[in-house]
Formats: C-alpha cells, sequence, structure tokens
C-alpha cells in the first residue's frame, strides 16, 4: 500500500533487526502522556479540566453537557504538560469515548461522590479495560453535604477494580472540581502513573498521528484535530489520512495559535486535505503529492468495491418478510391465508421514517446516527439516507425533496439565504438542535406519532350479577327498570363490555440518558 518491496528473510535475522531498533534509544524522547477524562454524564468531567486549565469551558457547552471531543494540553505548576481529551458523556456518544482510549495513556474516571456508580460509569469501566489502560479514580463533588466517597469505593470493589487502598494498582483521589479541592493530588498521581510508564516516542524516524475529530469549516475547509504518536508533524507534508489525502498547509495548537510543527502527545488542527477523513483515522505521511494521491485513489477503489461486493451478494439469499415466512409455513401445514388474516398483517407493516443528519463534526454525525438507528421499532423503521458535517446543502434539500426525509441538524451553523428558500420552496422540515436530549425526544415523538399502532380488545366495564327475577307484564316492566336482559346468567357471573382500541407504542428515557421506543 506504501510502495514499499516486501522482501521475506529468515527469522532469527528479523528478530535480531527488530531487536536492534527496539534498542535504539537515541531516537527515543520522553514524551506527555495523553489523558481521557470519563465517567457519566453530569458527573463533574469538564468542571474538572476547566479546573485544571483555569478556563470555562462548560459555560460554551449546550446544556452544560460536552458535546464532543476536545483536546487541551494542561501546563502543570511543576513545568510538566499533560495532554487532555474530554470525552461526552451522554449515552448515545459511546463510541466518540471509545474512540478515546484507543489514543491515550491513562484514563480517569471521574465518579460523583453523591451519585456513585452510574451507567455510564460502567461503560467508561469497560472501554478502559477492553484498550488494557491505566487508570485513576477521581471521586469528585466530595464538597457536597450527601457525598459518600466510601459507598464509592465499596461499589467499585464490586466492579473488580483493584484499589491501592486494597493492594492494588488503582489510585484513587477525592476531588471538588468546583472548590480546587485535591487537584493538586490528582496531578500528582497522574506524574507519577506517567512517570512510571516511562513514555516514549521515536522523532527521528516514521511520522504517525490519529484524527481525533473532523469538521468542515465554510472558509478554510476540512479540519482535522490530530494527536500526534510518533515524529515531528510539520508544515508542507503530504499525508494520507484514511482514504483522504492533502498537503499540510496550517497547523493550530491547542490554544489555537499558529504552529510551525506538532511533537508526540500534542494535540493539532490541521487544515489542507481535500476531504473530510472518519475519526479514528490513522494519518501517515508519504514521500510526495503523486503518491499521496495515488494511495489515497487505491484505497477509496477498494472501498466502493468491498460496497459493490456487499451489494451483488446481498440479493442471493434475501432475507423472508414475517408474512412470507407464515404463508409458507401454512402451505406445509396445509392451510391458507384469509382475507383477514392479510389484513392484519398489513397493518403490523413499519412505517419508514427517513432522516438526513448533519452535524458540525464527523465524531458527531456518527454518534448522532448512531443514536438514531437504536429508536428503530416493531412499527416504524428508521432510515438514514444520507449524514454529513456541514451546514444544510442545496443538494440536501434536493434528496429530502426525492425522498420525503426530514433533515436533522446538531450543532451547525444557520442555513445561506439561498438553501432557506429551497427548504421553502420544497416544504420540507429542517430541525435543528444542540442538547442530544432534545433531538432523542423529539424524533422518538416523532416516531410515536407515525407508527400505526395495534388493535387490541380491552374491557371497557363490567357488573356482576348479584340476583335474578323474572318481569310479567307491562307494568311490572316499568317499576324494575334495571338490570340486564339475558339468558344462560346465574348469580356471581361477570358481565363485561369489550371494545376494540388502537395502542400506540411509546417514548421511554431513562436517567442515564438512554431512550427507546417500547412498542
Amino acid at each position: 500500500e506504501l510502495d514499499f518491496n516486501v522482501k521475506r528473510i529468515h527469522f532469527d535475522t528479523a528478530k535480531s533487526e527488530a531487536l536492534h531498533l527496539q534498542s535504539n534509544e537515541q531516537k527515543l524522547v520522553s514524551r506527555p502522556a495523553v489523558i481521557t477524562v470519563m465517567g457519566h454524564v453530569d458527573h463533574g468531567k469538564t468542571s474538572l479540566l476547566d479546573a485544571l486549565r483555569n478556563s470555562s469551558v462548560a459555560a460554551t457547552e449546550a446544556g452544560g453537557i460536552t458535546q464532543h471531543i476536545g483536546a487541551f494540553v494542561v501546563r502543570l505548576k511543576s513545568g510538566a504538560s499533560l495532554t487532555f481529551l474530554d470525552t461526552p458523556g451522554h449515552a448515545a456518544f459511546s463510541a466518540m469515548r471509545a474512540r478515546g482510549t484507543a489514543v491515550t495513556d491513562i484514563v480517569v474516571l471521574v465518579v460523583a461522590a453523591d451519585d456513585g456508580i452510574m451507567p455510564q460509569t460502567h461503560e467508561a469501566l469497560a472501554h478502559a479495560q477492553a484498550a488494557h489502560v491505566p487508570m485513576v479514580v477521581a471521586i469528585n463533588k466530595c464538597d457536597k453535604a450527601d457525598a459518600n466517597p466510601a459507598r464509592v469505593r465499596e461499589q467499585l470493589g464490586a466492579e473488580g477494580v483493584e484499589l491501592e487502598e486494597m493492594g492494588g494498582d488503582v489510585q484513587v483521589i477525592e476531588i471538588s472540581a468546583t472548590k480546587n479541592m485535591g487537584l493538586d493530588k490528582l496531578e500528582e498521581a497522574l506524574l507519577l502513573l506517567a512517570e512510571i510508564m516511562d513514555l516514549k516516542a521515536d522523532m527521528s524516524g516514521y511520522i504517525h498521528a490519529v484524527v481525533v475529530e473532523a469538521r468542515l469549516d465554510r472558509g478554510r475547509g476540512p479540519l482535522v484535530t490530530a494527536i500526534v504518536r510518533n515524529g515531528l508533524l510539520t508544515i508542507g507534508l503530504h499525508v494520507v489520512v484514511g482514504i483522504e489525502w492533502g498537503r499540510i498547509r496550517n497547523l493550530m495548537g491547542a490554544n489555537n495559535q499558529p504552529v510551525d510543527s506538532a511533537g508526540p502527545s500534542m494535540p493539532v488542527e490541521i487544515e489542507g486535505l481535500k476531504g473530510l477523513p472518519q475519526a479514528g483515522d490513522d494519518i501517515i505521511v508519504v514521500a510526495n503529492e503523486e503518491r499521496a494521491r495515488k494511495l489515497s485513489e487505491a484505497r477509496k477503489n477498494r472501498l466502493e468495491l468491498e460496497k459493490l461486493q456487499k451489494a451483488v451478494l446481498k440479493p442471493l439469499v434475501p432475507k423472508k418478510s414475517k408474512k412470507e415466512q407464515k404463508q409458507e409455513k401454512d402451505k406445509e401445514m396445509g392451510e391458507e391465508t384469509t382475507k383477514d388474516e392479510e389484513e392484519e398483517e398489513k397493518e403490523h407493516e413499519k412505517v419508514e421514517l427517513v432522516l438526513i443528519v448533519k452535524a458540525d463534526v464527523q465524531g458527531t454525525v456518527q454518534a448522532v446516527s448512531q443514536a438514531l438507528q437504536t429508536l428503530t421499532s416493531e412499527q416504524v423503521s428508521v432510515s438514514i439516507v444520507h449524514a454529513g458535517v456541514g451546514v444544510v446543502s442545496l443538494s440536501d434539500v434536493d434528496l429530502a425533496e426525492a425522498c420525503g426525509a426530514l433533515i436533522v441538524c446538531f450543532n451547525t451553523k444557520s442555513m445561506p439565504a439561498a438553501v432557506e428558500a429551497a427548504v421553502r420552496h420544497a416544504n420540507i422540515d429542517v430541525c435543528h438542535y444542540q442538547v442530544i436530549y432534545h433531538l432523542l425526544e423529539d424524533i422518538g415523538q416523532l416516531i410515536v406519532s407515525k407508527a400505526p399502532g395495534t388493535e387490541e380488545d380491552q374491557v371497557a366495564g363490567q357488573a356482576q350479577v348479584l340476583s335474578i327475577f323474572e318481569i310479567k307484564g307491562k307494568e311490572d316492566a316499568k317499576r324494575r327498570s334495571c338490570g340486564v336482559g339475558m339468558s344462560y346468567l346465574k348469580v356471581g357471573d361477570v358481565i363485561q363490555c369489550i371494545q376494540s382500541v388502537r395502542r400506540k407504542p411509546c417514548f421511554v428515557s431513562s436517567e442515564s440518558g438512554g431512550v427507546k421506543i417500547e412498542c
């Protein structure tokens, strides 16, 4: 793929050469630790970073909840540097948290002292353990009256976390991000762990970086936030990022100031790519523009070939509908499907909700799309015909008009005047959101309204037979103008009135941020 010729050599030779490369200490330099802050929603992750870097990010986030990954360099009082990744806490952004652990050296698990372990705490633990990343637990909000750090320790122990005070290697620090309490101890714990890990990077050879986030800027084009892993990333290099390529035109440091280069563990914003890569893509440096373009084209062709193969193979084994499966079963049993059964089957057929998803950055596009897909129910299927980064374009409007789609925008800028006019002319709906809860709730309620529902029989009322009497003549009937005239009744029987109702599904949200449609 990189245009190298591969030559097979003897295993012992390869082993000795590998050991020689590993022992070449003069090429290795110490690097700062990359730390990912994880935990449950609203347990104080962003507030902790605010306290560490003495800036206010939480105030600019919609609803006070971090919506996409931010990478920051924190220079501590000791003079050492640490690179922090702030991952979102909402359930819809689990993919972004998983991506954070792929580039991190240490995980800081934030647990609120008053809440304890919550659903997303379990998920964060799973990500850290799967990535085999060392962990430090920060018990936050210890200044609150109802704080109970001892209970949090018990819960962590029950989850299999080997705490240092119990003979394990996981340090637990009690802090209060808002009161700046215990932050010096947390810094000390992180620096000690980084020193024990003895993190090194090769500055002389292979240049490697990883995409943390990607977004489309109207004036500057595709912008990529990346963490450098090895080597020195400089302006002017030709790079291949996933299936995209380009020449680095500008580099922006973590403090939003232009830089000429970025070394290991440093977050940097890259400008100059021809297209928008996916979050998590590797950034590799190639010799020249021709090689970058050829490699990009080869990857795109391979991706298209894989899609084509899937498209060709898929019809070979078509999935049969429930109706077809029932008809085959009835045929085997010698039965025929009646008209009433066919009508009933039609009632249970799914209604499709077609969506176009637009967001400010690539990682958010992926996370929102995955969250929306989970709202698919037995009666309504969610179909995302297009998902992309940036503001709504005229092509988005044309696609929405053609397939009757609703356009869902998350954290995007306002539409240009020409696009707004096209939206009004096409009479399509465009919904803008800044908080993921609101987006999922609105779409969930829309799904409920579109769902056909199911026919059910319910008891409208009932009465118990207390006594039985006979009516003789017209006068007697007037005097006894109460009761129910029915045959075959006896004392103690219950008479029920049955009515047919259509039951709709309901939208359910949990305290952990998870949502679902219950039919």
